[in-house]
Protein backbone atom coordinates (compact mmCIF):
# COMPACT_ATOMS: atom_id res chain seq x y z
CA UNK A 1 0.00 0.00 0.00
CA UNK A 2 1.38 3.11 -1.00
CA UNK A 3 1.98 6.22 1.16
CA UNK A 4 -0.18 8.85 1.16
CA UNK A 5 1.87 12.41 1.45
CA UNK A 6 0.98 14.44 4.62
CA UNK A 7 -0.43 17.51 3.51
CA UNK A 8 -1.07 20.97 5.06
CA UNK A 9 -4.24 21.88 6.92
CA UNK A 10 -5.49 25.20 5.74
CA UNK A 11 -8.03 26.93 8.40
CA UNK A 12 -10.16 29.45 5.76
CA UNK A 13 -11.76 31.20 9.00
CA UNK A 14 -14.83 30.87 11.22
CA UNK A 15 -18.47 32.34 11.49
CA UNK A 16 -20.68 32.54 14.02
CA UNK A 17 -23.81 33.55 15.92
CA UNK A 18 -23.62 36.07 18.53
CA UNK A 19 -23.73 34.75 21.80
CA UNK A 20 -26.29 34.80 24.61
CA UNK A 21 -26.90 34.15 27.94
CA UNK A 22 -29.77 31.39 28.43
CA UNK A 23 -33.25 32.34 28.25
CA UNK A 24 -32.49 36.10 26.74
CA UNK A 25 -32.44 36.89 23.57
CA UNK A 26 -32.55 33.14 21.86
CA UNK A 27 -35.02 31.55 24.34
CA UNK A 28 -37.47 30.41 21.29
CA UNK A 29 -34.61 28.98 19.16
CA UNK A 30 -33.31 25.39 18.85
CA UNK A 31 -29.54 23.66 18.67
CA UNK A 32 -30.56 23.33 14.89
CA UNK A 33 -31.77 26.75 14.34
CA UNK A 34 -28.44 28.41 15.85
CA UNK A 35 -26.36 25.85 13.46
CA UNK A 36 -28.19 26.15 10.63
CA UNK A 37 -27.68 30.36 11.32
CA UNK A 38 -23.92 29.86 11.99
CA UNK A 39 -23.61 27.41 8.93
CA UNK A 40 -25.76 29.86 6.52
CA UNK A 41 -23.72 32.74 7.49
CA UNK A 42 -20.23 30.71 6.57
CA UNK A 43 -22.13 29.61 3.68
CA UNK A 44 -22.70 33.59 2.23
CA UNK A 45 -19.49 35.07 3.55
CA UNK A 46 -17.36 32.40 2.34
CA UNK A 47 -19.73 32.13 -1.56
CA UNK A 48 -20.10 28.39 -0.69
CA UNK A 49 -23.63 28.04 -2.49
CA UNK A 50 -24.11 24.65 -4.25
CA UNK A 51 -20.18 23.58 -3.07
CA UNK A 52 -19.57 20.12 -2.03
CA UNK A 53 -17.66 20.42 0.61
CA UNK A 54 -15.88 17.15 2.35
CA UNK A 55 -18.11 16.99 5.41
CA UNK A 56 -19.72 18.89 7.92
CA UNK A 57 -18.45 17.42 11.74
CA UNK A 58 -19.72 18.82 14.83
CA UNK A 59 -22.93 19.10 16.76
CA UNK A 60 -24.36 20.01 20.92
CA UNK A 61 -23.85 19.22 24.29
CA UNK A 62 -27.38 19.85 25.58
CA UNK A 63 -29.69 18.12 22.84
CA UNK A 64 -33.43 16.29 22.73
CA UNK A 65 -33.93 12.89 21.86
CA UNK A 66 -35.88 13.86 18.48
CA UNK A 67 -32.59 16.18 17.53
CA UNK A 68 -31.38 13.33 14.93
CA UNK A 69 -27.83 13.84 13.16
CA UNK A 70 -28.06 17.77 13.15
CA UNK A 71 -24.73 18.37 11.05
CA UNK A 72 -26.52 16.89 8.70
CA UNK A 73 -29.78 18.45 9.33
CA UNK A 74 -28.46 21.95 9.23
CA UNK A 75 -26.48 20.89 5.89
CA UNK A 76 -29.85 20.01 4.09
CA UNK A 77 -31.06 23.35 5.18
CA UNK A 78 -28.50 25.15 4.20
CA UNK A 79 -27.00 26.04 0.51
CA UNK A 80 -23.84 24.15 0.28
CA UNK A 81 -24.80 21.38 -1.86
CA UNK A 82 -27.07 18.22 -1.08
CA UNK A 83 -23.84 15.89 -1.46
CA UNK A 84 -22.13 17.67 1.52
CA UNK A 85 -22.36 14.49 4.56
CA UNK A 86 -23.06 15.47 7.61
CA UNK A 87 -21.77 14.00 10.79
CA UNK A 88 -22.90 14.67 14.66
CA UNK A 89 -20.48 13.64 17.42
CA UNK A 90 -19.54 15.22 20.70
CA UNK A 91 -16.83 15.82 23.32
CA UNK A 92 -18.55 18.31 25.63
CA UNK A 93 -16.86 21.28 25.56
CA UNK A 94 -14.34 20.62 22.40
CA UNK A 95 -16.76 19.03 20.36
CA UNK A 96 -16.37 21.64 18.11
CA UNK A 97 -12.00 21.68 18.19
CA UNK A 98 -12.37 17.83 18.42
CA UNK A 99 -14.49 17.75 15.07
CA UNK A 100 -11.84 19.77 13.49
CA UNK A 101 -9.17 17.49 14.61
CA UNK A 102 -10.87 14.48 13.03
CA UNK A 103 -11.86 16.14 9.34
CA UNK A 104 -8.06 17.92 9.40
CA UNK A 105 -6.71 14.64 9.42
CA UNK A 106 -8.83 13.21 6.14
CA UNK A 107 -7.80 16.49 4.75
CA UNK A 108 -3.94 15.91 5.36
CA UNK A 109 -4.41 12.44 3.60
CA UNK A 110 -5.93 13.25 0.80
CA UNK A 111 -9.49 11.73 1.63
CA UNK A 112 -11.55 14.82 1.52
CA UNK A 113 -10.23 18.69 0.14
CA UNK A 114 -12.67 20.91 2.27
CA UNK A 115 -14.70 20.85 5.61
CA UNK A 116 -16.91 22.40 8.41
CA UNK A 117 -16.78 22.22 11.61
CA UNK A 118 -19.87 23.50 14.05
CA UNK A 119 -20.71 23.37 17.01
CA UNK A 120 -24.17 24.72 18.71
CA UNK A 121 -25.69 24.60 21.90
CA UNK A 122 -28.58 26.09 23.85
CA UNK A 123 -29.82 25.45 27.56
CA UNK A 124 -32.79 27.87 26.67
CA UNK A 125 -34.45 24.77 24.83
CA UNK A 126 -33.06 22.28 27.20
CA UNK A 127 -34.41 18.95 27.20
CA UNK A 128 -37.18 18.29 29.72
CA UNK A 129 -37.94 14.36 30.54
CA UNK A 130 -40.27 12.08 32.76
CA UNK A 131 -38.73 10.06 35.40
CA UNK A 132 -37.27 6.33 33.71
CA UNK A 133 -40.51 4.80 35.57
CA UNK A 134 -42.79 6.80 33.94
CA UNK A 135 -41.28 6.23 30.17
CA UNK A 136 -40.91 2.60 30.53
CA UNK A 137 -44.94 2.57 31.17
CA UNK A 138 -45.01 5.09 27.87
CA UNK A 139 -43.17 2.27 26.12
CA UNK A 140 -45.44 -0.22 27.29
CA UNK A 141 -48.33 1.17 26.44
CA UNK A 142 -47.54 1.65 23.28
CA UNK A 143 -47.14 -1.76 22.44
CA UNK A 144 -50.62 -2.81 24.59
CA UNK A 145 -53.05 -4.19 22.31
CA UNK A 146 -56.20 -4.45 24.20
CA UNK A 147 -58.17 -2.01 26.67
CA UNK A 148 -57.08 -4.70 29.61
CA UNK A 149 -53.23 -4.32 28.61
CA UNK A 150 -53.46 -0.53 28.80
CA UNK A 151 -54.87 -0.42 31.90
CA UNK A 152 -52.16 -2.92 33.35
CA UNK A 153 -49.48 -0.65 32.15
CA UNK A 154 -50.44 2.10 35.21
CA UNK A 155 -50.90 -0.22 38.04
CA UNK A 156 -48.92 0.74 40.80
CA UNK A 157 -48.96 4.38 38.81
CA UNK A 158 -47.47 7.23 41.55
CA UNK A 159 -48.16 11.22 40.54
CA UNK A 160 -44.19 11.41 41.52
CA UNK A 161 -43.46 9.41 38.43
CA UNK A 162 -44.69 13.13 36.62
CA UNK A 163 -42.58 14.93 38.05
CA UNK A 164 -39.98 16.61 35.15
CA UNK A 165 -36.28 16.01 35.07
CA UNK A 166 -34.18 18.80 34.00
CA UNK A 167 -30.67 18.12 32.52
CA UNK A 168 -28.08 18.25 34.64
CA UNK A 169 -24.60 19.47 34.52
CA UNK A 170 -23.17 17.72 37.41
CA UNK A 171 -20.39 14.59 36.38
CA UNK A 172 -22.26 11.54 36.73
CA UNK A 173 -19.34 9.56 38.14
CA UNK A 174 -19.14 12.25 41.41
CA UNK A 175 -22.26 14.10 41.34
CA UNK A 176 -20.62 17.82 41.73
CA UNK A 177 -20.75 20.55 39.13
CA UNK A 178 -17.90 21.70 36.82
CA UNK A 179 -17.96 24.62 39.24
CA UNK A 180 -17.62 22.60 42.37
CA UNK A 181 -14.54 20.86 40.56
CA UNK A 182 -13.18 23.99 39.91
CA UNK A 183 -13.41 25.29 43.88
CA UNK A 184 -11.71 22.35 44.47
CA UNK A 185 -9.05 23.12 41.68
CA UNK A 186 -8.62 26.80 43.16
CA UNK A 187 -8.63 25.55 46.68
CA UNK A 188 -5.92 23.19 45.72
CA UNK A 189 -3.77 25.47 43.74
CA UNK A 190 -4.09 28.11 46.03
CA UNK A 191 -5.58 30.60 44.01
CA UNK A 192 -7.29 33.72 45.32
CA UNK A 193 -10.53 35.46 44.36
CA UNK A 194 -8.81 38.47 43.25
CA UNK A 195 -6.75 37.30 40.65
CA UNK A 196 -10.23 35.55 39.27
CA UNK A 197 -11.52 38.63 39.38
CA UNK A 198 -8.51 40.34 37.45
CA UNK A 199 -8.71 38.08 34.87
CA UNK A 200 -12.53 38.17 34.31
CA UNK A 201 -12.56 42.06 34.05
CA UNK A 202 -9.01 41.61 31.67
CA UNK A 203 -11.30 39.17 29.41
CA UNK A 204 -14.56 41.78 29.10
CA UNK A 205 -12.17 44.67 28.32
CA UNK A 206 -10.03 43.05 26.04
CA UNK A 207 -13.91 41.47 24.25
CA UNK A 208 -15.19 45.14 24.53
CA UNK A 209 -11.91 46.14 22.82
CA UNK A 210 -12.21 44.06 20.33
CA UNK A 211 -15.81 45.31 19.58
CA UNK A 212 -15.07 49.08 19.31
CA UNK A 213 -12.36 48.13 16.72
CA UNK A 214 -15.04 46.23 14.79
CA UNK A 215 -12.69 43.55 14.99
CA UNK A 216 -15.55 40.80 14.99
CA UNK A 217 -17.11 42.40 11.62
CA UNK A 218 -16.40 39.42 9.72
CA UNK A 219 -16.43 37.04 12.49
CA UNK A 220 -20.40 37.43 13.56
CA UNK A 221 -23.54 36.72 11.25
CA UNK A 222 -26.95 38.30 13.16
CA UNK A 223 -28.97 36.03 15.03
CA UNK A 224 -32.78 37.11 15.60
CA UNK A 225 -31.90 40.25 15.64
CA UNK A 226 -28.90 40.42 17.99
CA UNK A 227 -25.48 41.57 16.64
CA UNK A 228 -23.65 41.17 19.24
CA UNK A 229 -22.67 39.07 22.06
CA UNK A 230 -24.77 39.73 25.23
CA UNK A 231 -22.87 39.09 27.54
CA UNK A 232 -20.08 41.62 27.46
CA UNK A 233 -19.82 44.55 30.32
CA UNK A 234 -18.56 47.48 29.05
CA UNK A 235 -19.31 49.26 32.56
CA UNK A 236 -17.64 46.17 34.52
CA UNK A 237 -15.91 47.60 37.93
CA UNK A 238 -13.21 45.07 38.82
CA UNK A 239 -13.43 46.73 42.67
CA UNK A 240 -17.38 45.85 42.58
CA UNK A 241 -16.58 42.07 41.50
CA UNK A 242 -15.36 41.02 44.89
CA UNK A 243 -18.20 41.96 46.49
CA UNK A 244 -20.56 39.21 44.80
CA UNK A 245 -21.30 36.05 46.59
CA UNK A 246 -19.77 33.15 46.07
CA UNK A 247 -21.56 30.86 43.00
CA UNK A 248 -20.88 27.16 44.05
CA UNK A 249 -18.71 26.95 47.53
CA UNK A 250 -20.99 28.80 49.90
CA UNK A 251 -18.45 28.54 52.98
CA UNK A 252 -15.36 31.32 53.29
CA UNK A 253 -13.37 28.65 51.54
CA UNK A 254 -15.43 29.13 48.03
CA UNK A 255 -14.04 31.61 45.39
CA UNK A 256 -16.23 31.13 42.56
CA UNK A 257 -18.49 33.97 41.51
CA UNK A 258 -20.98 34.31 38.79
CA UNK A 259 -18.35 37.01 37.19
CA UNK A 260 -15.70 34.64 37.17
CA UNK A 261 -17.41 31.77 35.54
CA UNK A 262 -18.69 31.45 32.24
CA UNK A 263 -22.97 32.05 32.26
CA UNK A 264 -24.94 29.03 30.88
CA UNK A 265 -24.99 30.26 26.95
CA UNK A 266 -26.38 29.80 23.81
CA UNK A 267 -24.95 30.06 20.24
CA UNK A 268 -23.08 28.04 17.56
CA UNK A 269 -19.98 28.00 15.56
CA UNK A 270 -18.59 27.09 12.25
CA UNK A 271 -14.58 27.02 11.19
CA UNK A 272 -13.86 25.83 7.41
CA UNK A 273 -10.47 24.41 6.50
CA UNK A 274 -9.44 22.44 3.77
CA UNK A 275 -6.13 22.00 1.58
CA UNK A 276 -4.22 24.44 -0.09
CA UNK A 277 -4.94 23.41 -3.14
CA UNK A 278 -9.08 23.62 -2.65
CA UNK A 279 -7.96 27.04 -1.04
CA UNK A 280 -6.35 28.53 -3.88
CA UNK A 281 -8.46 26.67 -6.51
CA UNK A 282 -11.81 28.60 -4.63
CA UNK A 283 -10.00 31.50 -4.27
CA UNK A 284 -10.08 31.86 -0.37
CA UNK A 285 -7.23 33.19 1.29
CA UNK A 286 -5.60 31.10 4.08
CA UNK A 287 -6.08 32.69 7.30
CA UNK A 288 -3.76 30.38 9.16
CA UNK A 289 -2.24 26.02 9.54
CA UNK A 290 -3.12 23.60 11.73
CA UNK A 291 0.41 22.12 12.62
CA UNK A 292 -1.17 19.66 15.28
CA UNK A 293 -3.77 18.87 17.92
CA UNK A 294 -4.41 16.86 21.03
CA UNK A 295 -6.98 15.57 22.53
CA UNK A 296 -6.18 13.84 26.54
CA UNK A 297 -8.03 13.08 29.71
CA UNK A 298 -7.72 11.93 33.27
CA UNK A 299 -8.52 10.31 36.14
CA UNK A 300 -10.69 13.21 37.60
CA UNK A 301 -12.42 10.98 39.83
CA UNK A 302 -9.55 9.76 41.43
CA UNK A 303 -9.07 13.82 42.14
CA UNK A 304 -6.71 14.52 39.12
CA UNK A 305 -8.73 17.82 38.73
CA UNK A 306 -11.97 17.56 36.31
CA UNK A 307 -10.56 20.58 34.06
CA UNK A 308 -6.40 20.05 34.23
CA UNK A 309 -6.21 17.59 31.18
CA UNK A 310 -5.53 20.23 28.70
CA UNK A 311 -2.19 20.19 30.77
CA UNK A 312 -1.50 17.10 29.52
CA UNK A 313 -2.85 17.63 25.69
CA UNK A 314 -0.08 20.77 25.97
CA UNK A 315 2.23 18.98 27.14
CA UNK A 316 2.23 16.01 24.71
CA UNK A 317 2.02 18.50 22.03
CA UNK A 318 4.91 20.80 23.00
CA UNK A 319 6.74 17.16 23.08
CA UNK A 320 6.16 16.17 19.36
CA UNK A 321 6.66 19.46 18.35
CA UNK A 322 9.95 20.11 20.02
CA UNK A 323 8.59 23.26 21.25
CA UNK A 324 8.75 24.99 24.23
CA UNK A 325 5.29 26.48 26.14
CA UNK A 326 6.94 29.95 25.87
CA UNK A 327 7.75 29.78 22.05
CA UNK A 328 4.55 30.79 21.19
CA UNK A 329 3.33 34.46 20.25
CA UNK A 330 -0.41 34.11 21.23
CA UNK A 331 -2.44 31.65 23.88
CA UNK A 332 -5.82 30.99 23.24
CA UNK A 333 -6.90 29.53 26.64
CA UNK A 334 -10.56 28.74 26.81
CA UNK A 335 -11.93 30.37 29.92
CA UNK A 336 -14.62 27.73 31.61
CA UNK A 337 -13.41 29.82 34.63
CA UNK A 338 -10.82 32.24 35.52
CA UNK A 339 -9.60 30.08 38.21
CA UNK A 340 -9.50 26.65 35.88
CA UNK A 341 -7.37 29.25 33.52
CA UNK A 342 -4.91 30.05 36.54
CA UNK A 343 -4.54 26.53 38.18
CA UNK A 344 -3.52 25.54 34.43
CA UNK A 345 -0.91 28.30 34.48
CA UNK A 346 0.36 27.34 37.94
CA UNK A 347 0.59 23.83 36.99
CA UNK A 348 2.89 24.26 34.22
CA UNK A 349 5.09 26.24 36.71
CA UNK A 350 5.16 23.30 39.13
CA UNK A 351 8.22 21.24 38.86
CA UNK A 352 6.54 18.44 41.04
CA UNK A 353 3.48 18.94 38.97
CA UNK A 354 5.04 18.45 35.45
CA UNK A 355 7.41 15.61 36.85
CA UNK A 356 4.71 13.59 38.49
CA UNK A 357 1.91 14.78 36.43
CA UNK A 358 3.14 14.95 33.08
CA UNK A 359 6.34 12.55 33.11
CA UNK A 360 8.57 15.53 32.59
CA UNK A 361 12.05 16.44 33.49
CA UNK A 362 11.51 19.65 34.64
CA UNK A 363 8.26 22.53 34.98
CA UNK A 364 6.83 23.90 31.43
CA UNK A 365 7.12 27.30 32.80
CA UNK A 366 5.22 30.54 32.92
CA UNK A 367 3.63 32.68 29.79
CA UNK A 368 3.70 35.98 29.50
CA UNK A 369 -0.12 36.73 30.33
CA UNK A 370 -0.39 39.97 27.42
CA UNK A 371 -0.18 37.25 25.12
CA UNK A 372 -2.86 35.33 26.37
CA UNK A 373 -6.87 35.78 25.20
CA UNK A 374 -5.86 39.21 23.99
CA UNK A 375 -9.57 40.17 22.03
CA UNK A 376 -11.27 38.39 25.09
CA UNK A 377 -12.54 35.16 25.58
CA UNK A 378 -15.51 32.92 27.11
CA UNK A 379 -16.05 35.18 30.31
CA UNK A 380 -16.64 37.74 28.06
CA UNK A 381 -18.45 36.21 24.87
CA UNK A 382 -20.12 33.25 26.87
CA UNK A 383 -19.41 29.69 26.71
CA UNK A 384 -22.29 27.63 24.45
CA UNK A 385 -20.46 24.43 25.15
CA UNK A 386 -19.98 22.85 21.99
CA UNK A 387 -19.16 25.97 19.93
CA UNK A 388 -16.20 27.17 22.03
CA UNK A 389 -13.52 25.33 20.04
CA UNK A 390 -15.05 26.76 16.46
CA UNK A 391 -14.83 30.29 18.05
CA UNK A 392 -11.69 30.20 18.88
CA UNK A 393 -10.73 29.02 15.91
CA UNK A 394 -12.08 31.45 13.77
CA UNK A 395 -10.49 34.06 16.24
CA UNK A 396 -7.24 32.87 16.24
CA UNK A 397 -6.72 32.49 12.53
CA UNK A 398 -7.84 36.30 12.15
CA UNK A 399 -5.18 37.29 14.52
CA UNK A 400 -2.37 35.18 13.04
CA UNK A 401 -3.31 36.25 9.68
CA UNK A 402 -2.76 39.95 10.47
CA UNK A 403 0.34 38.95 11.97
CA UNK A 404 2.82 36.92 9.50
CA UNK A 405 5.66 34.46 10.93
CA UNK A 406 3.88 34.00 14.51
CA UNK A 407 2.04 30.62 15.98
CA UNK A 408 -0.49 30.29 18.65
CA UNK A 409 -1.52 27.99 21.15
CA UNK A 410 -5.44 26.24 21.79
CA UNK A 411 -6.11 25.09 24.82
CA UNK A 412 -9.51 24.00 25.66
CA UNK A 413 -10.79 21.88 29.03
CA UNK A 414 -13.78 19.29 28.95
CA UNK A 415 -16.48 18.24 30.81
CA UNK A 416 -15.71 14.66 31.99
CA UNK A 417 -11.60 15.38 32.95
CA UNK A 418 -10.72 15.40 29.26
CA UNK A 419 -8.68 18.65 27.18
CA UNK A 420 -8.27 19.45 24.00
CA UNK A 421 -5.17 21.79 22.36
CA UNK A 422 -4.42 22.63 19.02
CA UNK A 423 -1.17 24.64 17.49
CA UNK A 424 -1.62 26.73 14.43
CA UNK A 425 0.32 28.86 12.70
CA UNK A 426 0.71 32.15 10.45
CA UNK A 427 0.89 31.36 6.52
CA UNK A 428 4.40 32.17 5.30
CA UNK A 429 5.37 34.78 2.53
CA UNK A 430 5.81 31.54 -0.23
CA UNK A 431 1.82 29.69 1.13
Amino acid sequence: MQQKEIRPVAILGGIRTPFCRSNTAYQDLTNLDLMGTALEGLTDHYHLENKHIGEVVGGAVVTHAKDWNLAREAVVGSKLNPSTPGTTMMQACGTSLQALMGSAAKISIGQIESAIAIGSDTTSDAPVVFKRRFAQRLVKLGRARTFKEKLGVFKGFSFSELAPQPPSTNEPRTGLSMGGHCELMAQLWQIPREEQDELAYNSHMNAVKAYEDGYHDDLIVPCAGVFRDNNIREDMELGKLATLKNAFDKSSKGTLSAANSTPLTDGASTALISSAEWAEQNDHPVKAYLVDAETSAVDFVAGAGLLMAPTVAVANLLKRQNMKLQDFDYYEIHEAFAAQVLSTLKAWESEDYCKQALGLDSALGSIDKSRMNIKGSSLAYGHPFAATGARIVGLLAKILSENPGKTGLISVCTAGGMGVAAILKSPSAED
